[in-house]
């Protein structure tokens, strides 16, 4: 049982938490229902709640890989005659292959006993003035024992294990179960979901004619639908008014009606009528009613526990009170409900999977809630970088009632507070809300070679092909464990992109041209690493992340075997300025050094802490490019010899000048 000892604190409290936390308290009070067994047909899309193992091996028996003639292979070429016929099924039993025999065989039919070999037709020639009753065959070819015969069990052993609990069923495991023989499969159910819609203003969508004052009830229709979508049993609830002794009775009849989760929408806001939160704080565990978001800030979730004598069964309850917005009631269902009744079902993985996507348009973000942005994205041959990738398209104004806005929408891009323009191209974290259909491709991919999609990058790689043309190139590379799984969204990744072009000029024309994610993983770092350094010749390459304690933090070590020569001086204008934020700064494990024409430099993973590393490395950079090209004349436009330089050792005084950031002294410093 779930331990929510820690969370009774959140009871009725209007405190707002962040999505992260809301989903994480969610899914800590909600427990897996228990498994049940089902048909084999209905076994499809649940997750399995048993071990399955092999009854028998397959084949059962030597089967022939290709259609032809089973032979004793010492035999060799010659005219044989054919004894039989081994077809797919029992033909052929109790037939032995002797010596100077042969016995034609089908594609998955026994091996006669005596044989060893199967010679494919095409390897023979029929000898056209044998008798019907003596059939004979000339063998071509030289064979050898078991060529073109499945051993018995070749495919799957006998007891091996062919399914583990807690895949998920799909058409190929159905398939699977099916060769087992096993017709009834024990897999966790999905939840049955009750849907209430609240409000005086609305009517049923039958409706024709509107009265003033009423509108045609939508989230009840569209969450029902999602929650289907979901494979969910759907209990509608039809409408309550905004009565509170009335919604009392409706929901008291709904958690009497045997479902799992209570999905209402409306009724969670601050208005005098809005009854559903205090109703539910009533029936149980309140455990948030505000979550810092946009849209949907105002979604309820609850624990309701029921007495033994309102059901014997089942003794809880989630409620989720959704936002009566319909885009924010859509996107709270998406971003919470999906998961909850993934972990209801037992799923091992319930989060949504996330995706890096290119802005095809600027978009300016919220300036107090981070925003969960509609939009539909697509794979392009190119997404603005000169390769393959994901583009994002918004839905337009994104106004929480605008039901528009969610048409077609595929995704919800995750757009930080900043209040700020998101360039077009910028790359950004989207979650994939609904299946990526064809409409998501573009059509120019259809007509392209099948292979340029992967050329030179992985799923999770971008590298711009007129990268040439940059005068400075840079690469930024994600080192987290959780970005690389889909687990989270890649936060540290678009800020350095953003600084690094934003820049451009000062670093003497520098834009990212290449971009990737990887799991803290020494090979895989270096892996990336070497190439970007020795085959695609960048410039600059960035790693965010995997420089502190833990044992997962390895972007140091994986940094430290390739570089040639170490750039100590870049580590400590880093951490001077680290310091200035916070004093655990001193716990970076960071590396820098140059590897050919490369220079790599390991920074935090936080994105607050790579925009201020930039800020405090752009001074120095652009003569650090020139000089690792080998233009020995490259010095500061400041710079004094060293015979004529003042015995000056002021660390801020020479880091201030260099920044434009202080007054020039009299002396220059000799750096």
């Amino acid at each position: 049982m779930a331990d929510t000892s820690k969370l009774t604190d959140c009871k009725t409290k209007s405190t707002m938490v962040s999505v992260d936390e809301a989903l994480q308290i969610a899914l800590s009070v909600a427990q897996r229902l228990p498994p049940v067994t089902v048909p084999l047909l209905d076994a499809l899309g649940k997750v399995l709640a048993e071990d399955i193992r092999a009854p028998d091996p397959l084949p059962p028996y030597p089967a022939s890989v290709k259609d032809g003639y089973a032979v004793i292979a010492a035999d060799g070429p010659g005219e044989y005659s054919v004894i039989a016929e081994a077809r797919a099924g029992n033909d052929g039993v109790g037939v032995i292959v002797t010596p100077g025999t042969v016995a034609y065989v089908t594609t998955g039919g026994p091996i006669p006993d005596g044989a060893d070999a199967v010679v494919q037709v095409e390897d023979t020639e029929q000898i056209e003035n044998a008798s019907v009753e003596s059939k004979r065959v000339k063998i071509l070819v030289q064979t050898s024992k078991g060529v073109d015969i499945r051993p018995v069990g070749c495919d799957i052993e006998q007891d091996a294990l062919v399914l583990k609990s807690g895949e998920r069923v799909g058409a190929s495991e159905i398939g699977l179960l099916a060769t087992m023989g096993v017709m009834m499969v024990k897999v966790y159910p999905t939840p049955t979901i009750g849907v209430l819609s609240t409000g005086d203003e609305l009517v049923e969508p039958t409706t024709k004619f509107l009265s003033r004052g009423k509108i045609r009830d939508s989230n009840r229709a569209m969450i029902l639908a999602a929650a289907v979508q979901q494979q969910c049993k759907v209990l509608d609830l039809g409408i309550a008014r905004d009565d509170e002794e009335e919604l009392e009775r409706t929901l008291d009849s709904a958690l009497s009606a045997g479902i799992d989760i209570l999905l209402t929408s409306g009724g969670v806001s601050m208005g005098d009528k809005d009854f559903v939160k205090p109703l539910l704080a009533k029936r149980g565990t309140v455990y948030f009613s505000k979550v810092f978001m946009k849209p949907g800030k105002p979604l309820t979730f609850a624990e309701i526990n029921l007495e033994p004598a309102e059901s014997i069964m089942r003794k809880k309850i989630l409620a989720f009170g959704l936002p009566g917005n319909p885009v924010s009631c859509q996107v709270c269902f998406d971003l919470f409900v999906v998961p909850t009744i993934r972990h209801l079902a037992g799923w091992g993985k319930t989060h949504l999977f996330r995706v890096h996507a290119r802005l095809q348009q600027p978009i300016k973000t919220n300036s107090d809630r981070p925003e969960f942005h509609r939009a539909i994205i697509r794979w392009e041959v190119n997404n603005g970088s000169g390769n393959p990738g994901f583009v994002a398209e918004s839905t337009g104004h994104q106004r929480s009632s605008r039901l528009l806005s969610m048409k077609a929408a595929n995704a919800l891009l995750e757009l930080p507070v900043t209040g700020s323009i998101i360039s077009a191209g910028t790359a950004v974290s989207a979650i994939i809300v609904s299946e990526l259909s064809s409409t998501a491709i573009c059509s120019s991919s259809l007509l392209s070679d099948s292979t340029s999609a992967f050329k030179g990058s992985s799923s999770q790689e971008i590298i711009a092909d007129e990268s040439q043309n940059v005068e400075v190139r840079v690469a930024v590379l994600t080192v987290s464990d959780t970005v690389a799984s889909g687990a989270g969204p890649d936060r540290s990744g678009p800020s350095a992109v953003s600084s690094v072009n934003s820049s451009s000029e000062r670093l003497g024309g520098a834009r990212v041209v290449a971009t990737a994610v990887v799991p803290d993983d020494v090979s895989k770092i270096k892996h990336v690493l070497q190439r970007w350094s020795d085959i695609d010749k960048m410039d600059l390459i960035l790693t965010l992340g995997g420089t502190g304690f833990t044992p997962r933090d390895v972007t140091p070590e994986a940094t430290k075997e390739l570089i040639e020569k170490e750039t100590p001086g870049l580590l400590h204008v880093m951490m001077h300025e680290s310091l200035k934020v916070t004093p655990f700064a001193m716990l970076s494990r960071s590396a820098a050094g140059i590897r050919g024409s490369s220079l790599i430099i390991n920074m935090p993973g936080n994105p607050n802490a790579v925009a201020e590393c930039m800020e405090a490395l752009l001074p120095a950079l652009k003569h650090a490019f020139k000089q690792i090209k080998g233009d020995k004349r490259e010095k500061h436009p400041r710079h004094v010899p060293h015979a004529q330089a003042a015995p000056v050792d002021v660390w801020e005084q020479s880091y201030k000048l260099a920044s434009d950031g202080g007054k020039e002294p009299d002396r220059s410093c000799s750096h």
